[in-house]
């Protein structure tokens, strides 16, 4: 370690100081590489504020600006420069790398390498190396009709926008699972590094197999601000950032200062070490075919925010305090001196001496960088969609219940749909993972674990054994954060691969804001021509809220529905399949499918089956039907529709309508199941909505409607909105009433049991009048009977617990 690299000053300013030392630099590779980190400079603020001008060939003016100055400073020159000190490394040892950027708005710092690369010009032409592309360039930067700035999917290499922060760690792991050649080199804001995922992500390194999977390299950039307060761990000591990372698996070395020269030789000498350390652990493993968990490296790297930056301007800080964090100079529309300011810091990059007349890298410089794919906003994996390869899929018909008598038969099909993961994981080894919070059997999914155990590089126990199910090289990766597993679940499809995260649904929640971010990226990407189609995210929403009564009200919560309704109708399907069967016919479609995310509700409990095999493809196919043998309105017209979306909630729609055949054998009872939710909405507004005509067809536009849903009721209301009879529609579902129920109970306090459902058809149905008065007391007392005895006994009634359909199926 170097005399300076344990002192508690944690200035970013002066001679680097750093863990390391050595000078593998010579003078003329530092004068060139200090000139390319000055064009990426010009670029970057070029990007803030030009439309015009781009190589101050004339004096700077009003009308070369842009009117509206938006984008972020302060992160650029750390990026940058840990970008081209890595472009080093991959020409030395042709290595593979992908770049995440963290730092959420510091795009400009990897744009402009995409541009210095020529990557950039090769995918939008007119943004070509001369000076009109240039201009270009400039202009398309946080501009209508142009890009935004963050490393969005218009970006060539990014898997990770930093929309929102905390997922770059999450995401860089996830690019590297079965990707043994990768190195993800990723930059992680100090801001960025307050957040609960980032945290939680640094535990990532425990479930990296150095045989099967490549390496992330941490670059922890400390520039000691966010938008204008300190950074939490910019402002800790060098030993107690040490401890931090030793406690959580890291190596950390330092590497901190302002002065380009030294900082140049320190950062070269730094990052070449722990890229030879990550091809020592790797080649170790994979010469003696023996998994471990080494301390893989990272870089904390100290540099002034907004690094190069004037350090002050009109007696207040600049470089190296918050005001670099956006736009540096705010006001140089309304100050001329600050105009001028802004033109001399541009000049002082030294423009005329980097591009040539016509606006062209001079080629001394662009021979710094790699060629080819090897560049890094060129990696095949930044545009995972050209590396996938469709899963092999088993014939999921083959897997199902064949052996039942629908409507009464009862058996676990999420326990059934295991079997089917199972052999998809033995048959898609190297390509396919299955991510969760610790929950693979408690979800019924254990069965997956015959094929591929769950992932573990930390110690074992004796007692492991018995059914531990660890192994270094496991399909299944859990850890009891939701974030991580979602992060590393969007990491391993973007670029390229595929997998199905499952999780408790009042739980799924906590990812809310990440889907919504992932649905965002997708939607984009449909618009970018050179983004290829990437697998489906696909998440498997179980443990749900009728079957959480023994948890209580914490737990019961199916919301998130709501929340992936909200998304474009490009990208998103929502699928609640009513039994094994269906479960089946779901998943296929889903694993199989391209650029959306897919959410299945489906309870991991036993339930009654309802259809056969040859039926729920039938009905899937359809997304919605009716259930003629269910029904007694074949021929004539419907007294009430009976309608239902989701497993339980099909199970005491049945019921109620079972009842209502039973005591009012001349009512006219249809009932419809749902299972493609986004089938209710019109085809006008989603691609999978059905027409008035089709609605009239199967729900009438003049019968009552008794819809008994999943979860919220009011979300039905609004994918229904402006249907035909729409003031016929009567939905029951998830009213946020809950406690330690029986199930019969919870459903009885939303009004989604049989007998309020029944009563329900009772009071709407007009031409029953007074008639079934009798009835309809009958009913409440057996309810009131059945209350009753869960209070009494803390179980439901035989004849609810285990009630099957009364009549042969038609």
């Amino acid at each position: 370690m170097a005399p300076n690299a344990s002192e508690k000053s944690i200035s970013a300013y002066g001679d680097a100081r750093s863990t390391l030392e050595g000078k593998p630099l010579d003078a003329e590779t530092i004068r060139k590489m200090n000139a390319y980190f000055r064009a990426s400079m010009y670029l970057c603020l070029g990007m803030l504020y030009l439309r015009d001008n781009p190589l101050l060939q004339e004096p700077l003016r009003l009308e070369h600006l842009k009117a509206r100055l938006l984008g972020h400073w302060g992160s650029d020159a750390g990026q940058s420069f840990t970008w081209m000190h890595m472009n080093r490394l991959i020409k030395k040892y042709d290595l593979d790398v992908l770049f995440v950027s963290g730092p959420g708005h510091g795009a400009p710092g990897i744009i402009s390498q995409s541009y210095l690369e020529g990557v950039y010009s090769e995918v939008y032409p007119d943004k070509a190396e001369d000076t009109e592309g240039m201009k270009k360039f400039f202009k398309q930067f946080s501009f209508p009709g142009g890009i935004g700035s963050h490393a969005t999917p218009e970006t060539p290499g990014s898997i990770h926008e930093g929309g929102e922060l905390g997922y770059s760690i999450s995401h860089a792991f996830g690019s590297v699972f079965d990707n043994p050649d990768l190195i993800t080199l990723t930059m992680v804001g100090d801001g960025e590094s307050e957040t609960g995922p980032l945290a939680t992500s640094w535990h990532s390194t425990k479930f990296l197999n150095p045989i099967v999977d490549g390496a992330v390299l941490p670059v922890l950039h400390l520039n000691g601000y966010k938008i204008n307060n300190p950074t939490v761990l910019a402002r800790v000591s060098h030993e107690e950032l040490t401890s931090l990372f030793v406690g959580y698996g890291w190596k950390p070395y330092f590497v901190e200062g302002s002065d380009f020269d030294s900082m140049h030789q320190a950062m070269a000498v730094t990052l070449e070490q722990c890229v030879k350390e990550i091809k020592e652990h790797q080649k170790k493993a994979r010469d003696s075919n023996t998994p471990f968990r080494p301390r893989w490296p990272m870089i904390v790297l100290r540099t002034p925010k907004g690094w190069s930056a004037p350090r002050e301007i009109d007696g207040h800080h600049l470089e190296g305090f918050w005001r670099a964090h956006q736009i540096p100079i705010t006001d140089v529309r309304t100050n001329p001196p600050h105009l001028k300011l802004l033109e001399d810091w541009m000049r002082g990059y030294k423009p005329e001496e980097l591009f040539d007349k016509n606006g062209k890298l001079h080629a001394e410089l662009k021979e710094l960088a790699p060629t080819g794919n090897s560049r890094m906003s060129a990696n095949p994996v930044g545009n995972g969609g050209l590396l996938r390869r469709p899963l092999n899929m088993p014939d999921f018909r083959k897997y199902g219940f064949t052996d039942i008598s629908p409507g009464s038969t009862i058996k676990g099909g999420m326990a059934n749909m295991a079997i089917f993961l199972r052999d998809l994981v033995a048959q898609n080894m190297h390509n396919f993972r299955l991510f969760g919070p610790d929950e693979t059997e408690s979800n019924k999914l254990a069965e997956v674990y015959k094929a591929g155990k769950k992932v573990w590089m930390g110690d074992y126990f004796e007692e492991d054994k018995d059914g531990g199910n660890l192994a270094p090289d496991g399909r299944v990766m859990e850890i009891l954060s939701e974030h991580t597993c979602e992060g590393w679940l969007e990491g391993y499809i973007l670029s390229g691969r595929h997998g199905l995260l499952n999780s408790y649904e009042p739980f799924i929640h906590v990812i809310d804001s990440m889907v919504n971010q992932h649905c965002k990226w997708i939607e984009k990407c449909l618009e970018v021509e050179w983004r290829a189609r990437v697998a489906s995210l696909n998440i498997l929403i179980t443990a749900t809220v009728w079957r959480q009564d023994h948890n209580g009200f914490t737990h019961q919560d199916p919301g998130f529905l709501d929340v992936v309704a909200n998304k474009s109708p490009e990208v998103v399907r929502i699928y609640l399949p009513p039994d094994g069967n269906t479960l089946l016919s779901v998943m296929d479609h889903c694993l199989r499918s391209v650029n959306y995310v897919n959410v299945i509700v489906a309870d991991k409990q036993e339930h009654i089956q309802f259809l056969n095999m040859d039926e729920a493809v039938a009905h899937c196919t359809k997304g919605l039907g009716i259930w003629d043998w269910a029904s007694n309105d074949q021929g004539v017209e419907p007294d009430v529709v009976i309608a239902s979306c989701g497993d339980v909630s099909t199970h005491e729609a049945l019921a109620a309508t079972a009842l209502l055949r039973e005591h009012l054998p001349d009512l006219k009872v249809r009932f419809v199941n749902v299972v493609d939710l986004f089938r209710l909405i019109s085809t006008l507004h989603h691609p999978h909505g059905m027409s008035d005509k089709k609605w009239k067809a199967i729900f009438t536009d003049d019968k009552p409607i008794i819809f008994n849903f999943h979860s919220y009721p009011w979300l039905i209301h609004r994918l229904t909105y402006k249907r035909p009879g729409q003031h016929n529609l009567h939905v029951r579902g998830y009213r946020e009433k809950g406690n330690i129920d029986t199930p019969f109970e919870l459903a009885m306090r939303n009004n989604t049991d049989r007998y309020s459902l029944a009563i329900d058809a009772i009071d709407m149905v007009k031409s029953l009048g007074n008639t079934a008065s009798g009835v309809r007391e009958k009913l409440i007392n057996e309810q009131m009977a059945g209350k009753a005895e869960a209070f009494d006994n803390g179980l439901d009634p035989e004849h609810i617990r285990n009630w099957s359909w009364p009549w042969p199926k038609k």
